[in-house]
Formats: structure tokens, sequence, C-alpha cells
């Protein structure tokens, strides 16, 4: 009967987990036990389950505290009390004001039970008001005359599990309050006896007062609340009625299947009804129509989206625009988008603009109501940097020491303080500091979204779910995933700018024209894909040309196979030998041959491991689904992995396939099915590739100039303005009569935007350019210091980077005369009547320097917009080859020089440092580079900037890199 426990979901205050909680009352042989984390119901569903299949009768509540104030615990007597509780935690979590003295709210399902001694009085406490009397307070009851023990019961708090952890709760309370471990006071902390005792321990401290007890029993046993688990709580109904929603999905499903695939395909109007009638069974036409409804909102305002997840595997979802994705041309795995055991709905991953996402979710906030939407939540917990960097600042670690040991992977301990750090930082991995908001995950339930969390306001201004998707799982509420990605800005934006600057509109979503284009199919196959969605890595570019990749199918694959789990099993070089030598390839079995000769013996997708444990290893669809979820580590803490593990083992014992053949299959479904993604899942990223390859490849400068004003994809921006000047657009410094505050093409001209100069303040670049639209070009000097009023720095910084060359002056005589001007302190006058009057005076001829310009382009843009090989000397480049030449030199020894563009470090099978990097020759090429351990140790990389390389020119199917022998940084060139 212990009903004040808390878990780590005290954030910085408990030290159980849940699981660790229940697992401990087991061995206590404990049988009731009541959960009240401090203002949160994080765990409560999972503590209930949990409770629920050991026989523990589970009590959920909530212990109340203002800071380091406690109020009161207050206990749910059933939903409805849950309910209250929700509701009363999230007005208060909302509104960010404490907590009442006494609960504002009706009491009718909810106990309230205050500590001895910061209670009310007795005779005004409700029927539902109680007082709770720990072990440590008993002698204080003694000494009260006449005391109505029918008003008090047994609350006897549970925070850690022993000395050790009392010593843990200790470092999350200095934590919590930014203090030094000795500054901590005695308010700050826990009891030193919140343990967990056996009942007949705690029972027996009370002995003399039996009617403690007995009152203890009596809010036990009326205390109750259920839930069925896994079962769908999803809004039910789109329209009035489950028949409408049928009926309207119907209609739209069949238009749209006419508009995909004409009147007369029947296999597609087939596959429709078959999906109808599942889609129907399983209960999920509401949630079809919730998407469908949220992508004809977007359409209607020009928001493009990508559709990926399982759902992608349905014709439905291709038939309502929420996919680009045909499953029949892809043979697309039925099971993985549903089947008769699922019961909860297939998965939409819906992918929009950055710039549009928030419009979508305020769509649904509004369509929905407050009470039924909400963000998901999860929660970041404590990992390895963090932990040293806290514990190190609790036990008052110099800032320097800290840093060392932060970005140190191994150290070994020096004094106690280290050692501390080491053994309590070991106990605090995993452990939850906060809650924060999943990437995407959107909740919408039938019931109001309070009978199952409290909810929480956090900056982003849009109510967000007290529990994590796990949590949600569990109890059936499904997410939609609304997410976001630069891409879809690149192509929106793209678009924009096309229409803008060449009159022309495109349709982007016509991608079966774009599979077909040779044009294209050539980009592909020589890797000319920077800037291009989901194929413009070094890995990515690197694979697509080892496999020649020139079609949609492969590109498929190679969305997939580029997983890292994939690289590290060996699959993917695996999967590259096989598509080059086809002939040559042996199945481990004759039933993998006919499962996977699509993709050569290899499992490239989540498809792949569902048929291989159904077919192969004997395991049930809706089990294989199970399997492959596990795989990713959804289900690994509820022991159905090693489940089925078992049952695919024992099955194929009972098939008589070899021990040996069938570890090696168990091996690459395991390898595999943690990092692969579902064949529609990849085809929908391959959709998107292909839309942005067609815009880079037609449309270059337009396209360059979006990636820019989405602040990049993969690399830095600097690169993208590179390709930009590569295809042609004539690239000028910001302007004040041209520049605005993103980056703008006209023609071929490109003025980049003043958002890029660093220092320059984001109010004074759009007062720069709305003054300019209201009033005209600025004309001098003069002008601009009385229209736009900057402050003598900022003024400096434009000047610098040439953002008054339109006056005529040289920089130098500019900053002259600003700096003289702006000493006379103008006075920010809103409608000036008299222009100020000009102080003239003669100054001395300055001499320009080019190389000075380029140094003040790289230190406030943090690149310069033409050559960057202009900042080296050309000493360097005498006896060096180029990027170009390498098919060539295979085999030989080079010198080359390099800019750095990036690095990716990776580890050797002896888990050793390693380091792949790329870089830009001098004709603007780009290169690539292994660097083993030895050499990486030797030479490490040292910054962005030039690099001196030498070594062994290699070829990997045809594609070729450079192993690093010997690499040294070079200096910028000092003078022109």
């Amino acid at each position: 009967m212990f009903l004040n426990c808390k878990t780590w979901f005290s954030f910085h205050y408990g030290t159980y987990s849940t699981k660790e909680l229940i697992a401990h009352a087991v061995e206590l042989e404990v049988k009731v036990l009541g959960l009240t984390n401090i203002n949160s119901t994080a765990d409560c569903w999972d503590f209930v389950m949990k409770c629920q299949e050991v026989q523990i009768k589970p009590i959920i509540g909530v212990e109340v505290r203002n800071e380091n104030q406690f109020c009161y615990v207050l206990l749910a007597k059933n939903r409805q009390g849950l309910l209250a509780i929700h509701k009363f935690l999230s007005f208060h979590k909302q509104l960010k004001i404490p907590f009442p003295e006494r609960p504002n709210f009706c009491l009718d399902h909810v106990w309230v039970i205050y500590r001895l001694g910061t209670h009310p009085q007795i005779e005004k406490l409700s029927e539902q008001e109680l007082i709770g009397v720990d072990i440590a307070d008993l002698n204080k009851l003694e000494w009260q005359e006449s005391i109505d023990q029918h008003k008090y019961i047994m609350l006897h708090p549970v925070t850690y599990q022993n000395k050790t952890y009392f010593d843990l709760h200790r470092i999350l309370r200095a934590i919590a309050k930014n203090t030094l471990l000795s500054k901590l006071t005695k308010e700050d902390l826990a009891g030193t006896n919140e343990y967990l005792l056996k009942e007949e321990d705690l029972a027996a401290a009370f002995t003399r007062f039996p009617i403690i007890i007995t009152k203890t029993m009596q809010v036990v046993e009326s205390c109750s609340v259920e839930m069925e688990f896994h079962s769908d709580k999803n809004r039910k109904c789109f329209t009035d009625s489950i028949e409408e929603d049928h009926t309207l999905l119907r209609k739209l499903a069949f238009e749209g299947a006419i508009m995909r695939y004409g009147a007369d395909h029947q296999e597609a109007f087939e596959r429709v009804e078959k999906e109808l009638n599942m889609i129907d069974k399983q209960g999920f036409n509401a949630y079809f129509l919730i998407v469908w409804d949220m992508l004809h909102y977007a359409h209607e305002h020009n928001f493009y989206h990508v559709g990926r997840g399982s759902g992608a595997n349905s014709i439905i979802a291709y038939c309502l625009r929420i996919t680009d994705v045909d499953p029949i041309e892809l043979n697309l795995y039925f099971e993985r988008f549903l089947n008769p055991n699922r019961s909860s709905p297939p998965d939409f991953d819906i992918d929009f603009s950055w710039q549009d996402r928030d419009t979508i979710f305020a769509y649904i906030f509004e369509k929905y109501g407050q009470e039924h939407v909400a963000l998901l939540g999860m929660y970041n917990t404590f990992q390895r940097r963090a932990i040293i960097r806290e514990l190190g600042k609790v036990f008052g670690l110099p800032k320097e020491e800290i840093d060392i040991l932060a970005h140190k992977r191994e150290w070994s301990a020096e004094d106690k303080i280290q050692r501390w750090i080491k053994r309590y930082g070991a106990l605090l991995v995993n452990f939850p500091t906060h809650v924060s908001i999943h990437a995407g995950g959107v909740l919408i339930s039938e019931q109001p979204l309070h009978e199952y969390m409290a909810t929480e306001l956090p900056p982003k201004g849009l109510l967000t779910a007290h529990l994590d998707m796990f949590e949600a799982d569990r109890i059936g509420l499904f997410k939609f995933d609304i997410l976001s990605q630069r891409g879809l800005g690149h192509i929106k934006d793209a678009l924009a700018l096309i229409e803008k600057n060449q009159g022309k509109q495109l349709d982007i979503h016509q991608v079966e024209h774009f599979f077909l284009d040779p044009i294209l199919a050539e980009k592909i196959r020589k890797a000319d894909t920077i800037g291009c969605f989901y194929i413009e890595s070094p890995a990515m570019r690197q694979l697509l040309g080892k496999l020649k990749c020139s079609d949609y199918l492969t590109l498929v694959a190679a969305s997939s196979i580029i997983r890292p789990g994939v690289a590290q099993s060996g699959m993917m070089k695996q999967y590259i030998e096989r598509f080059h030598n086809r002939d040559k390839i042996v199945y481990l079995h004759p039933k993998m041959e006919e499962l996977l000769e699509e993709t050569y013996g290899v499992m490239v997708y989540q498809e792949d491991v569902i048929k291989v444990a159904h077919h192969f290893g004997g395991i049930s669809l809706d089990e294989a689904d199970i399997l492959r979820r596990a795989m990713s580590g959804k289900y690994r803490s509820e022991n159905k992995f090693e489940i089925l593990k078992q049952k695919f083992f024992t099955n194929c014992r009972s098939f008589g396939y070899e021990d040996q053949v069938t570890a090696e299959v168990w091996r690459q479904m395991e390898s595999f099915g943690g990092y692969s993604f579902a064949k529609g899942h990849s085809a929908s990223f391959a959709v998107e590739s292909y839309q942005s390859l067609f815009l880079k490849t037609y449309y270059p400068k337009e396209f360059y100039v979006a990636v820019i004003n989405n602040f990049g994809g993969f690399y830095r921006t600097e690169f993208y303005f590179h390709e930009l000047r590569r295809h042609g657009g004539d690239i000028q410094l910001p302007c004040l009569n041209h520049s605005d505050y993103l980056t703008n093409i006209k023609g071929n001209r490109v003025y980049v935007g003043l958002g890029h100069v660093q220092g320059l303040e984001e109010q004074l670049s759009q007062r720069i350019v709305s003054e300019r639209a209201l009033h005209g070009s600025y004309q001098d000097l003069n002008d601009v210091l009385t229209r736009i009023h900057p402050a003598p720095e900022q003024l400096n910084l434009l000047i610098r980077i040439g953002a008054l060359r339109f006056t005529g002056m040289d920089k130098k005589s500019l900053l002259w005369k600003a700096n003289f001007s702006t000493k006379k302190n103008f006075q920010e006058v809103p409608n000036l009547l008299f222009a100020q009057e000009e102080v003239h005076f003669e100054l001395p001829q300055f001499e320009t320097n080019r190389l000075e310009d380029l140094k003040d382009e790289l230190d406030l843009l943090g690149f310069v917009t033409g050559d960057f090989y202009e900042l080296l000397d050309d000493k360097y480049l005498k006896g060096t080859v180029k990027t170009v030449d390498f098919p060539d030199l295979i085999g030989q020894h080079i010198k080359i020089i390099g800019r750095l563009v990036t690095t990716k470090e990776s580890r050797t099978i002896k888990k050793e440092r390693m380091c792949f990097g790329t870089f830009l020759d001098v004709d603007g090429d780009w290169l690539d580079t292994v660097h083993f351990p030895l050499v990486l140790k030797q030479y490490p990389f040292l910054g962005a900037g030039f690099y001196e390389l030498h070594g062994q020119v290699t070829a990997d199917f045809d594609i070729c890199s450079m192993n690093v022998s010997v690499m040294r940084k070079l200096g910028y060139r000092l003078e022109k």
C-alpha cells in the first residue's frame, strides 16, 4: 500500500525507472502501488500495464508541488478522476502559474492527501480530503490528543532505491537547481527514508493506529483506473458516421484511380476494392480521410508535400494523392501496408516545407479542436557528454577540465571527483531530463485527450502531450507524422523563382515523365546531384556512380541500401557486386532465390524482411511485421523480439534448413531490419530526388538560389554558391540597391542576400529593403545615413562587404567618410523635411587590394563569391593533378590540392577511428578521400581551408577516390 511512489519521470528527482520500481515491488511482494510523479503522469499507462502483468494493483495520481513546496497528492478513483487531474495539471502547466494551496476543481472522483503538519484544519477538510502520514511522522501523531484517525492514511513516499541512489537523487537536485552539490538545502531534497519496504513492515509501523490502516485500505479499494491497451482511440469519424466515411472514401478512391490509371485498368480497380474492404474492416476510413483532407487543404494553398512511410504501399494513398508512389508499378507488399491482425493504422509520414508546416498544424488544431489535438511529446535523456558536463558542474570542476573530459570518449579517472563522475554518470545514462516535442507527431483523438494525458504549452505555442510515442502506442493513440524538410522548400521556392524569373509555370508532380528523361538518367549515372534531396551526400553520390544508376527502380533500391546498417553489414557492397554480375549470384537457399530474385538475393527493403520471416521462417504475416518493428528497437523491451527469434529458428529447423543457413539468413535480417526503409518509403524519396534533379538540370540557377534561401542541404551554404557560379550564375556581393534579405535572381545575375552578412542585424537588413521599396534606390552615403540610420559598426560591415559600391567610392574612402559622418550623431526622424547638408573634404587616393576584398568576403560571409583558389598561392599548384585526371592515374601516387568541404568519421572493424573527406580541386570538381587510422592520427584535419594531399588513386566499380598517405594544411595567400 505505497500510494506515493515516484519514477524518473519526476524529472530531476526520482531515480527509479518504471520497470525497476515494479520489479523491486515484486521482489518485496508488494501488492499495491500508487504512481504519483511530481506534476507529471508521463509514464502512467506503462505503469498500469506493467503492474497488471505482475498482479500488482496500480493506482494513478500526481504529487503536486510548487518548486520545493509540497502541496498535496491527488489520487484518481477512476477515469473521471484522472480526467480531472489531467485538466488541473494542464491548466497550470499551460499558463505557467503556481498550483493553489487547495485544489480548486470538483473532487467527486479524486482523493486529495495533504501531509501531516501542512494541511488545513481537520474540520475544514471535505470528505475527499485526507491527511497522509509517513513513518517518520508517527511520533508527531502520537503526541496529538484525540485525533480523528478516519481522516488519516498511510502515505510513505518512495523516491530512490538505496543509499547510492539517494546520492544520485542529490546530484539530480543539484542539476535541477544549477548549483553545487554542497549548496543544496534540506528543503531541496527528499527525506532520508523514502525507499520501498515490504507491505507488512509498513503496516507494522502503524499497528497502534488500526483505523489509519483501515482507511488506507478503503482508499485503495476505491481506486481503479482501467485501460484497454492497443485499441484504436484515434478519431473515429471524419464525417458524421462510419458509413458516410466509407462512402466518401470509396468515391474519392475510384475518382483518383481513374485520374491515375484511366478508366480501363482492371488490376488497379481490383486492388482499390480490396484495400477499401480491408480499410473499412480495420476501421481506418477516418484515418485516410483526415490525411486526405489535410493534403487537400495543402494543395489549395500550393503547399508541396511528399507522402512516405508504409502507407505508400497503398493504392488508396496513391489515388488520394497522399503519395506519388505507384504500388502496382513497384509491386509493393500489401501486408506491409495492412493485414487483418494489424491494430494500428499504416504510417503516413507527410513531409512539408519547413515554411508551411506550422500552417498545417494550425489547420488541424482549428478543424478538430484543442480538446482533441496535441503535438506528440518526447523525452530528452541524459547522454555521455551532457552527463559529464552536468556532473562536472555540480562537483565544482573548472570549465576547462570539464571540456577536456567531455571531448574524450575514453579516459581514466585521475582523482575522486573524476571517479564520482564515472560512477554516477553510468547510473544517469538514459534518465529523462525534460519533455520536448516529437519531430512531427500529431495526435487526433475521439475522446478528449485529457482522459489519457496532461498537456503543456511550450514556446512553439501548440499544445503538446505529456507522453511519448511509445506510451501513446500502448493506449492506442496512433500519431500522424507531419514533418518538415528543406528539400521541399527547395522545390517550392525554385518553382516560384522560375515563374518570376522566366515566366514559366511547371507541374512538378508529372514525375513519370522525369523517369523517362535520358538527360536526367545521365545526371544520375554521373552522380551530378549536388543540391538534390537525399542523393547529394558523398556516400550517396559514390553509390550512384558504383551502381551506374540511371533509372527510377535502381534509385529506389539505392535509397534503402545507403542506410547505415546495410553498409556496416557488408550487404551494400554485396548488392553492388551482384548488380553488376547477376549471372554469378549464389543464393543461400532456393527459397531465398524465389523471394529475393528482384534484389539479387539481398534484403533491400523492410518488405524483404517480412517476406523472408514469413515464407522462409514460417512466421505469420502480422508476427513478421512485429519482428520487423522489433528489429528497429520498438518492441525489444517487451521481449517480443526474443520470442519471435526463437520461433523463427524452431520453424527453420523443422523445415530441414541447415543451421548455418538459418543463422546467416537471420544475421542479414537483423543487421538490415533495424535500418532499412519500406519500399514505398524509398520510392517516395526517389520521387522527390527526381523532382529536385529535374529542377537542377533544366533551371539550375533558380534551383540553387532556392537551396541557398532554404539555408542549404547536406553541405554548407557556400558550396551551393559554388555550384551556382559553375552553372552560370553571375554572383554579386550584397548591395543596398539590389539585395533583399534572402538571395535574389534576375536573369543570370544573383545578388547575395543581406542575411548572409555575419554580424548584420536582421532588423536593419529588413529596414534597408522596406525603405528602398517605399522611397526608391539609395543615392549616396548621406542618403543611406539619413534614411536607415545604421549604427557605426553596422555601417562598417555594409561598407566592408561592398554593399555601398553604388556610390562609386572605394571602401577605404567610404569608411573614412562614414566614420566622420556618424560622429555628428544623426537623430532618427521618421519623415525628414530637409536633407542633412553633407560635409565635403578631400581624401587621398587609396590603393585597392583584391586580396583584402577577398578576405573581407571570407570574414563577413564565410566564403568568397568568386574563385576560392584566388586565396591560394599558385606555387602550391606546381606538380599537382586534378580530379578529372584520376581515371588515367589509378594505382599511382599523386599530389593534389583540395579545399575541404566536409568530413565523415567512421570506425574500422577494430573500432579504430578513420575518416572520409570531400574536397574541391582547383577546377571546382569534387574529390573524395579516405583517411585510414594511422594516417588520420598523424595528419588530422585542422578545419576549413586548403590541404595538400598525397596518396594513391583507387577505383571501386570505376568510381575514383584517393587513399591519403600524407596531408598538410596550407595557409591563405599573403599578398596579391
